[in-house]
């Protein structure tokens, strides 16, 4: 009898993000597939005797070769990502090889880092009177830079610590005013969760001694930050 697959979202960093539905199957799991940045705390939920399989290093080709090998074996499998499986978690491609093998699967969505993460440093991604459009971004891959300095509202940038004065620059120079309120959020909802808040033009150098997993955001509703964090750590610069 083949098992099953769940793509279960871990939530953006703190344990206590995790969904109830996720953590329910997390803890009825013959085995648990999980990336690095989950903590280790919710990984510790899985059974004692339970199968443990860290996904760093495998490859996403033998991440799906996992998932099938372990459902074939007629167990239940609990594959745990950061954040939501949906969104810049390859959740996608991890389901299309599930289908391919012909094996049962469910996506549960987790808490997703795109509005928790600016939500824990008191920026509201939305804001009425102040933006009403939201651009996400995934910093490793191509940046259409005059597309992304023309959208009007807010733009969250994933994975782009790595490339913030790239990124920074080629806003401006394609028509973002360096003046443009911006936030970097690093290790975002956990307790040593730091904020760097400079305008978009001085924003790299304000945060180069930030550290990853961080999370870049550009817009007007930054300056809500000052006022929606009274007891947050708010680096200006």
């Amino acid at each position: 009898m083949t098992g099953r697959v769940w793509l279960v979202g871990a939530g953006p960093g703190d344990p206590g993000l995790i969904t109830v539905r996720g953590l329910e199957l997390l803890r009825a799991c013959d085995a648990v597939v999980y990336d690095r940045l989950v903590a280790p705390e919710v990984v510790g939920e899985a059974p004692v005797d339970a199968i443990r399989i860290g996904r760093e290093p495998l490859e996403q080709e033998e991440i799906n070769q996992v998932l099938v090998r372990l459902a074939r074996r007629g167990l239940d499998v609990v594959r745990l990502k950061g954040g939501d499986p949906f969104l810049f978690g390859r959740g996608g491609e991890e389901a299309l090889a599930l289908v391919d093998a012909g094996v049962t699967f469910e996506v549960v969505p987790g808490v997703s880092s795109l509005a928790a993460v600016p939500a824990a440093a008191g920026i509201p991604v939305m804001h009425r009177g102040v933006a009403s459009q939201l651009t996400i971004v995934n910093g490793h891959g191509p940046l259409d830079f005059a597309s992304l300095a023309a959208a009007p509202g807010t733009l969250v940038v994933f994975m782009g610590l790595g490339r913030l004065e790239e990124l920074a620059a080629g806003l401006v120079e394609h028509g973002r005013a360096a003046s443009t309120p911006a936030a970097v959020i690093a290790s975002g909802t956990l307790p040593d969760q730091r904020i760097v808040v400079a305008p978009l033009g001085r924003i790299a150098e304000a945060a180069e001694d930030l550290d990853p997993p961080a999370l870049v955001v550009i817009g007007d509703v930054v300056g809500l930050a000052a006022l929606l964090t009274p007891t947050a750590a708010v680096a200006a610069a």
